[in-house]
C-alpha cells in the first residue's frame, strides 16, 4: 500500500497525515494517489466525528515536489499539460471535494512549511491551529503557474479579494502571527503545545452535536452563493431538523439545569 498519506482512527477522531517527511511532505504523483485513496476511506469510515489533517515530521507540506517536476521539464509541452492535468484533475480535485464535503469538522494542524497545495489544503479546513514556527505562502507564481486544490476558491472567502490577489501574485511568505491576523488561522501556539492543543480541540469537536455541526457546515458552504431568502429558508429547515434530535433535547435540558451537555452525536 502507498503510505505517503496515512489514515488513522482513534475513537471518534480520524487523522490524515501527509507522510513524506524526508521531502517536507511535498506533493507528487504517488502522494496524490495516496491522498485520494485515504480520503475515500475516510468518507466511508463509521463513527468518525472529527478529522485532523497534519504532516509528518517538522512540516505540514512544502507544496509540489519540485524535483519530481524537474524530471518532466524535458517532456513536450502537451505531455506536461496532460500529466499535471491528470494529477490535479483526477486525484487532487476529487479528494479536495470529498474532504470539504465531509459532515465532520476538519481541523488543520500546521507546523513548519505550509506552501502551494499545502496552503490550499490548509485553507480548505474548517478550523486551523498552527505552531508559531509555521510559515505560509501560496508559492505558485514563483513557478509560473496558478493554484490548485481550491486555493482560488478558499482564499478570497477567507481574506477578501484584494488580499487574495496580493498573496497569489506576490507569493510572499507569512509567519504564523501574520496568518492569524489575516484570518487564515484560528489559533497559534508554541510548537511544544501544538499536539496537545489540537487533540483538545479535536476531542471538543468530536464531543459536540454532530448532526448540528454537519448542518452548519452545509449552511456555511452555501452561504456566499445563496440569496438571503434562500439562506433563511435553509436555516429554518436545518433548525427544524436539529430540533428533532436527542442532542437538541439534551442541550436544552443542560442549559436549564446549568450543566455541561452530554451530546451523543445523532
Amino acid at each position: 500500500m502507498n503510505d505517503q498519506v496515512l489514515l488513522s482512527i482513534r475513537g471518534a477522531i480520524a487523522t490524515l497525515t501527509l507522510n513524506r517527511p524526508q521531502a517536507m511532505n511535498s506533493l507528487g504523483l504517488e502522494m496524490g494517489q495516496a491522498f485520494l485513496a485515504r480520503v475515500e476511506e475516510l468518507q466511508k469510515a463509521a463513527g468518525v466525528k472529527a478529522v485532523v489533517v497534519t504532516g509528518a515530521g517538522d512540516h505540514f507540506m512544502a507544496g509540489g515536489d519540485i524535483k519530481e517536476f524537474h524530471t518532466m521539464v524535458g517532456a513536450a509541452p502537451a505531455e506536461r499539460e496532460r500529466a499535471f492535468g491528470k494529477l490535479i484533475g483526477e486525484l487532487i480535485n476529487p479528494a479536495v471535494e470529498i474532504l470539504r464535503g465531509l459532515p465532520q469538522p476538519v481541523l488543520g494542524k500546521i507546523r513548519g512549511a505550509c506552501a502551494g497545495f499545502g496552503f490550499s489544503l490548509m485553507a480548505g479546513c474548517d478550523m486551523v491551529v498552527a505552531a508559531d514556527n509555521a510559515y505560509f505562502t501560496t508559492g505558485y507564481s514563483l513557478l509560473g503557474t496558478t493554484a490548485d486544490g481550491g486555493g482560488t476558491w478558499f482564499l478570497p472567502r477567507l481574506v477578501g479579494a484584494r488580499k487574495a490577489a496580493e498573496l497569489t501574485f506576490l507569493a510572499e511568505r507569512l509567519d504564523a502571527q501574520q496568518a492569524l491576523a489575516l484570518g487564515l488561522l484560528n489559533r497559534v501556539v508554541p510548537p511544544a503545545e501544538l499536539d496537545a492543543a489540537c487533540e483538545a480541540l479535536a476531542i471538543r469537536l468530536a464531543s459536540g452535536p454532530s448532526f448540528a455541526f454537519a448542518n452548519a457546515k452545509r449552511l456555511l458552504n452555501r452561504s456566499l452563493t445563496a440569496s438571503l431568502a434562500d439562506q433563511l429558508t435553509a436555516e429554518a429547515a436545518s433548525f427544524g431538523r436539529c430540533s428533532a434530535t436527542a442532542d437538541f433535547a439534551e442541550g436544552v435540558a443542560a442549559f436549564v439545569e446549568k450543566r455541561k451537555p452530554a451530546f451523543k452525536g445523532d
